[in-house]
Parts: structure tokens; sequence; C-alpha cells
């Protein structure tokens, strides 16, 4: 009888046998494992990219932009500058003013401008001009801004309104790094400056190092973070000021409890018309005009403002400091320090008073009869 070879395989082996097949069968070669990674890792990457990177700005002028609705200059690098005048028409004006608005506001805001007395325009021939500055209000956004940049562009809007060849200059809190940067880079044109609670960069060379620190830790944590951010990590300032996931800028929120008692008394007084200017200032978006504010303001600088020599060592003119021993916002111990390092500006330290003191009743009267006349 014809028959085969009859053989017997176990149950285990049968099933080693099938584990192994299954096994062979279900790994995933290395080369698309590493491809899959590498397709992650950039899908990952390119969404980070899009969280941080801000919005393209909404220039006034242009589609999809606000209207332009200001006068404007045109600057050499092709921007525009957006301003308004006050006071004594220029021609017939004996002193010319450019006055530089602070943080989160436009050209509407200003004191010296807006609270100055009839008396006080008429009797001095006071001819002033506030404008945006750049990114603000329907003043083009500067990519390449810096404190020189904006120190030029002062110069220039000078040149072309008929500024003549000297002119005062008076900045309000962060509106005074361009004063800094007139008293550095165009002090023959200057023929006087004012400095209002100008806001200080805690890294600043010439600041003694437990100073600063002190100052910097009288902020609110979170504006002690957004400061650090954008001095040190700058290209991370507007995912940081518009995350979710930490609390805020305290200044940007406009939180009441970074203001003093008489900040808050001055800002009840306030109309709604001056609150709307907030929109008006952010209308190109934030990025532009709060976010490259911080950068420019709390980056490195390219000199030191205590290094600064007298622009005026024969007393043809002369600069002023005023700040609030209450300013909340901005330590006053900073300003001391500057002031005797440099004992040619004149301090005017005010009593009880806080960030807002230049929009209280007959300060505008007194910071710039001061200014233009040495007269208190």
């Amino acid at each position: 009888m014809a028959g085969g070879v009859n053989r017997k395989i176990s149950a285990a082996s049968a099933r080693a046998h099938t584990r192994r097949g299954k096994q062979s069968s279900s790994k995933i070669p290395s080369g698309i494992v590493t491809a899959m990674l590498a397709v992650l890792i950039v899908g990952i990457s390119a969404l980070a990219y899009q969280v941080i990177q801000p919005p393209p700005p909404k220039t006034c002028g242009f589609p999809g932009g606000p209207a332009v609705t200001a006068p404007r200059i045109k600057l050499r690098d092709g921007r525009h500058l957006a301003y308004k005048e006050h006071g004594v028409p220029k021609d017939n004006a004996k002193y010319k003013i450019f006055f530089v608005h602070g943080f989160d506001s436009c050209r509407h805001d200003s004191a010296v401008a807006n609270f100055l007395s009839p008396e006080v325009i008429e009797d001095l021939g006071v001819y002033i001009v506030s404008y945006d500055r750049a990114g603000y209000g329907e003043s083009d956004p500067n990519p390449n801004r810096t404190v020189k940049s904006d120190a030029l562009d002062i110069e220039e809007l000078a040149d072309q309104l008929g500024g003549g060849s000297k002119f005062y200059v008076i900045g309000y809190s962060m509106g005074g790094h361009p004063i800094w940067g007139c008293l550095k880079y165009i002090p023959h044109r200057l023929a006087g400056a004012g400095l209002l609670a100008p806001v200080v960069n805690y890294w600043w060379p010439g600041f003694p190092a437990n100073l600063s620190k002190e100052a910097y830790y009288q902020q609110l944590p979170q504006d002690q973070w957004a400061v650090r951010v954008a001095h040190y990590i700058p290209w991370l300032t507007y995912w940081w000021n518009t995350q979710k996931w930490f609390p805020p800028s305290a200044v940007i929120a406009h939180r009441m409890d970074i203001f003093s008692r008489q900040d808050v008394e001055v800002l009840s007084k306030w109309s709604p018309e001056e609150n709307n200017y907030v929109a008006l200032a952010r209308q190109q978006g934030e990025y532009e005009s709060l976010h490259r504010d911080m950068i420019v303001g709390f980056g490195p600088w390219e000199f030191d403002p205590i290094d600064l020599k007298n622009p005026f060592p024969n007393n043809e003119g002369s600069v002023h400091l005023w700040h609030g021993d209450e300013d909340r916002l901005v330590p006053v111990i900073l300003q001391r320090y500057i002031v005797q390092r440099l004992p040619w500006i004149h301090y005017h330290e005010l009593s009880g008073a806080g960030h807002m003191f230049p929009f209280a009743d007959g300060m505008s009267d007194t910071i710039v009869k001061t200014v233009l006349t040495g007269d208190k």
C-alpha cells in the first residue's frame, strides 16, 4: 500500500509559528517611521510658527485698512505720519512744540495741548503739533523702528511743517523714549525738552543692578513677564500678549489697580470720547503699535541715556523731567538716579502724584511755561 509520511505538529508549535508570521507582517520599516516623525515635527513647527507670528498690519489707506482722515506728511522712506495742530497759527507762533504721546495712545492724547489754557496759548504764542507715532493711529507702521528712527521722524515732521531750525519737544510716558533719542541724535535742533513720567528701560547699562532690580519688581508680576519677554525674546512678544494661559499685561488690559489715587480721580473726569481713542490708537493692529513699542522701549538700545551730555552747555535751552512720587507704572527711584547722574536735567518731583499727572488741572500750563520760559 502506497502512502506518504504522516507528520504530527504540536499545538504549541503551531501557535508560535503563527505569532512569528503576524509579527513579521505588521512590522513598519524604519524609513517610514522616520518620515512620519519628520512630517509630525514639521507640522507642529508650522503650527507653532503660525501661533507666534503676528498678523500683517491693517495699514491706513490700503485695502482692508482704516481710512485716512488726518493730515499726514510723507517721510523720506515712504512712510506717512499723521498729525494734529493746536494753538496759534504756526506763522504767528513764538514757540513751536512737538508733543509725543505715550503707550496705547494717539495724536488726540496730548495733555499739554488739550488742557492748555487759552491765556497761555495766546500770551506766549504757542503752536503745538501732536502726531501718531509709527504704527499708531493713522501713521504707517515701521517694522525697522528704533529709538533713533523715532527721533528722526520728529525732525522730519518739524522740517516739513516749518518748525524752524530749533524747536521744543515734550514726551509723555512711553513717548519719553523718542525724547531721549532727540537728546542723543538731534540735540542741535532742540530749543528745549520736557519729559513727563518717562518710561524707563530696566536694562540700561548705567543703572546699578540692585536699583533696577528693585524697580523692576515693583511692577505687577504679569507686567514683569511682559517686559521680560519683550527684552529677551522679542519674537514671542505677540504670542505672549495674546495667549490665554497666563495673565496678560495689566497695562494693556487697563487694569485700574495699576493707577494711584490721583490717577483714578483724573481718569474719572475723562469724557467718553477721550476713552474711545484707544480703538483709534490700535486700529492698524496691536503688534505694530503696542507690541512694537514694548520691543523698542525695553529691548537693547543703541546708547545709554545716562551717558548723555548736556545739550545746552551755555544755558541756551533746558531739559526738564517731571515725575509723581506715587507713580505705580514707572518707579520714581529710577528717575531720581537719572537726574543724580545728569544734574543738568531740571527735576520736578510731584508729591502725591501718579502717572496721569499731566492731565490734572493746571499741570499743562505749569509744564509748558516751565519748558518754554523757566517760569513755574
